[in-house]
């Protein structure tokens, strides 16, 4: 879910406003330029989001810089956001970065000739 100053899901709160993240109810401790970063994903939540729409908008950077602190930042990231980092945060390579809300995985249904016993 996610209003003017807040994404919510089961597991991940940030709080615009606050400049503040929950992960499972705990708060996580962001530098500056990760809650920067955070903040530009989520505010575009399932939308890819350019490289180099990261880099200025979060580093002020202009198109023709080249460097690995984005990459470097996203690593720092997806490890604050604990086992969830990797679904949370998808790399598109070549073109930039996506924040996927959480989806709760869907239970296995066994189709009922997987159930038979085999012989």
């Amino acid at each position: 879910m996610m209003s003017n100053s807040l994404y919510q899901d089961s597991h991940c709160v940030v709080d615009f406003t606050l400049a503040r993240l929950w992960v499972d109810r705990r708060a996580v401790t962001l530098t500056r330029k990760e809650y920067d970063l955070l903040s530009a994903l989520t505010a575009n939540a399932g939308e890819i989001v350019p490289r180099g729409v990261l880099l200025r908008t979060v580093w002020g950077y202009g198109p023709d810089i080249r460097t690995r602190t984005l990459d470097v930042h996203i690593r720092r990231l997806r490890r604050k956001l604990g086992g969830y980092g990797e679904q949370y945060i998808e790399t598109i390579f070549g073109v930039g970065y996506r924040f996927q809300p959480w989806r709760e995985p869907k239970p296995f249904a066994a189709e009922p000739h997987m159930l038979r016993a085999s012989a």
